[in-house]
């Protein structure tokens, strides 16, 4: 194995995984509208998912644990993503906007 940049370590999953977790971050305080703030939960996840699956190739190769408790987040991803998707086409068919500041005209 070499010791370089890239070789195959926990290192280089936990900084891609660090990476799309604060890209997630990011999209979500900034972006406006629902659909961009959507994906960056998605981003979020995968994140986290690819975290899990690194630390369980890296500590406990025999198991499959992180691979299972990736395959569950994926999933409820999945699912999550349906049913946002679902609910910003009706806010979009009620007030014609994907806006996020528009959506505060809601609690009045």
């Amino acid at each position: 194995m070499t010791d370089g940049f890239l070789s195959n370590s926990l290192n280089v999953y936990l900084f891609v995984g660090l990476f799309l977790l604060c890209c997630g971050i990011l999209g979500v305080l900034y972006r406006r509208t629902l659909i961009a703030m959507l994906i960056s939960i998605e981003l979020i996840m995968n994140g986290a998912g690819l975290n899990f699956v690194a630390f369980n190739r890296f500590v406990s190769p025999e198991g499959p644990e992180g691979m299972i408790f990736t395959l569950f987040v994926m999933g409820i991803a999945a699912a999550e993503a349906a049913i946002a998707l679902a609910i910003i086409i009706l806010i979009f068919r009620k007030y014609r906007s994907i806006e996020s500041a528009e959506m505060e005209e809601m609690k009045d």
